[in-house]
């Protein structure tokens, strides 16, 4: 290079077109050098910092292209857009081989790791333009959304047996055992409920009516079987290399796949995505691995659990719990604090009083010591012995089974991340990421339950995962938003929520500033079939500093999750309480009931229901 280089000018679009349509000229253009370049730096001919860096790449040998916004009549609006495809508002704004390698600091420490060496190899040097670790939901998605984009992907995916030695095919643990399974399980459970209520609708049956777990197993693992062939025949309709194999790290730009041989590969990439997702926690007590189970366990096990104690309150311990008990079988909740940290604890407190009312045993301010194995077989007998939260009291007891749901750990320590200098959270191996979904290395980007600070939630990671595969190879600006994101508990009876539970708008906008409304209710099928009254529940949360805009939405009955989804897109179009009240309901319907809300928290009136 002859400093200071070619300096390429930007110039004005022309006065015929519109401030959105020059907008989107000049972003063109700016990707355009981007792509076009080998080392592009966006720079200010007065700036030390940018100095400093011209002169690291000119002592370096490497030809770069400068732009300095300074010297160019639109460089403010230069800088603007920059600032939105890098989130980064200041010069030197620097990138290598496409890759956004940040500032001028930045770019020395890379130059100090090797890594910036690497970066300024050529593309084809690399095996692949993206791999991604992790053939879960948010994996996949960006591998095939990058391939779609013409990009030639690899995803490694590989199941390290639980203790208990089950593993699954592609799609991680929504489809294999999560999501899919719970779900399918929580509608057994419902259609036993439903036998119930029916003879109060007139059916008449005799013969004795019982459940068969084999039966039920062996259908829900046929199905997830299909998903996933569907999943290894969609990447190899989009020319997407899947690999079967463990991937770790070795260098930067480069990693080892290991399969269930031994047999190692490596591969190098231009950028990789981590989506290596999380894992069941256990106790670390004794007997715990030997005869405990966990949720990757469950959907795939080959007889009924039998009498089943739940060690833990998530919303996996208490679906697990629900579905369980649902079946016919006795099954006790072991908690050793809240319910449902996390969420909204008036609702927490309702969906654990319902699973109570309803058969459930909670044996609450306990945590277990030890699990011995009494009998062996399927189910044997384990004994149990807990002992209290808040004195010396201990607890035994005899169960078939033993199901640990007591949180989940991020996959990210034994994947070489140390080796490439990409930092996690030491205490719990998340992955801290900017709002771009880029971790501290410039090339590796990281989707799904292991980010920090993020949602844990599929929908949350296959929409991450879209996003950042059109960011780096579309040319798109588009970032996941994270804020409103709607959920559902799959429980006996459902809990949905979208935006803040009570406490955290509490916290956020103070108890004066907010207008709670809610009402119990009694949907029209329970009526016939004499189940609970007054039971469920809905809940919304306004800001009254913003035209009663809806900040929190709850509610506890049955289909909750289908009835949120709707409200959730109300949301995200700022709905307010002036709205709802405007809209009409569908009669009858659960949902109809955000339509009438009328009593506030703060009157104290009783929200009893009397009608449909």
């Amino acid at each position: 290079m002859s400093p200071p280089g070619r300096r390429p000018r930007l110039w004005s679009s022309g006065t015929s077109r519109s401030p959105p349509e020059a907008r989107e000229e000049l972003r063109r253009r700016l990707l355009d050098l981007i792509e076009g370049n080998r080392v592009m730096i966006f720079s200010k001919s007065y700036c030390p910092h940018s100095t400093r860096v011209k002169e690291l790449f000119s002592s370096l040998g490497v030809e770069c292209n400068i732009l300095e916004l300074d010297q160019v009549d639109d460089g403010a609006s230069v800088q603007e857009v920059l600032s939105e495809i890098t989130n980064q508002r200041t010069v030197p704004n620097i990138f290598v081989n496409k890759v956004h390698m940040g500032g001028c600091d930045r770019t020395f420490q890379a130059h100090q790791s090797g890594l910036l060496q690497k970066l300024l190899q050529e593309d084809s040097a690399y095996d692949y333009d993206l791999i991604v670790i992790g053939g879960g939901s948010g994996g996949l998605a960006c591998a095939q959304e990058a391939a779609i984009l013409g990009k030639k992907v690899m995803v490694l995916d590989f199941v390290v047996p639980s203790p208990q030695g089950t593993s699954w095919g592609l799609g991680g643990t929504c489809v294999n055992v999560g999501c899919v399974p719970k779900k399918l399980m929580h509608q057994a459970a419902l259609l036993g409920q439903a036998l119930s209520d029916s003879r109060k609708f007139g059916w008449e049956y005799n013969q004795q009516v019982k459940h068969n777990w084999e039966t039920m197993t062996e259908a829900i693992q046929n199905h997830i079987g299909s998903l996933n062939w569907n999943y290894r025949l969609s990447l190899r309709e989009k020319a997407v290399a899947y690999v079967n194999s463990y991937g770790e790290f070795l260098e930067h730009h480069k990693i080892k796949a290991t399969n269930r041989k031994g047999q190692q590969t490596c591969y190098t990439a231009a950028k990789f995505v981590i989506a290596t997702g999380e894992r069941p926690r256990y106790l670390g007590i004794q007997g715990d691995k030997e005869y405990c189970i966990t949720s990757d366990d469950l959907f795939s096990l080959p007889y009924c659990p039998g009498k089943t104690l739940v060690v833990g309150a998530s919303y996996v311990a208490l679906e697990c719990a629900g579905f369980l008990a649902g079946l016919g079988l006795d099954v006790t909740v072991m908690v050793r604090s809240v319910l449902l940290r996390g969420f909204d604890q008036e609702m927490a407190e309702r969906v654990g009083s319902y699973m109570e009312q309803h058969g459930v045993k909670f044996l609450r301010k306990f945590i277990p010591m030890m699990v011995q194995q009494l009998e062996k077989g399927s189910p044997g007998k384990l004994k149990v012995v807990a002992k209290s939260t808040e004195g010396p009291e201990t607890v035994e007891g005899v169960y078939n089974t033993v199901l640990l749901a007591i949180g989940r750990d991020s996959c990210t320590r034994k994947i070489g991340l140390e080796k490439i200098g990409v930092k996690i959270n030491e205490k719990n191996g998340k992955i801290p990421v900017n709002d771009m979904e880029q971790t501290n290395v410039p090339y590796v980007y990281a989707i799904g339950d292991i980010l920090e600070g993020k949602l844990e939630l599929t929908p949350v990671a296959i929409q991450a995962g879209k996003l950042l595969a059109r960011r780096l190879f579309g040319g798109r600006l588009e970032k996941c938003d994270y804020i409103n994101v709607p959920t559902t508990v799959f429980t006996p009876l459902e809990y949905g929520c979208c935006g803040l539970s009570e406490e955290k708008a509490i916290d956020v906008y103070k108890k004066e500033n907010l207008e709670i409304y809610h009402t119990l209710f009694w949907p029209l099928e329970w009526t016939v079939a004499g189940r609970d009254n007054n039971t469920c529940y809905a809940k919304i949360i306004c800001n009254k500093l913003d035209n009663n805009l809806v900040i929190g939405f709850h509610i506890l009955g049955p289909n909750a999750g289908e009835i949120t989804q709707g409200f959730a897109a109300a949301m995200k179009c700022g709905l307010t309480k002036q709205l709802l009240d405007n809209t009409i309901g569908i009669h009858p319907t659960c949902g109809e009931i955000f339509t009438t809300l009328e009593i506030t928290k703060s009157s104290g009136l009783d929200i009893s229901q009397k009608g449909c």
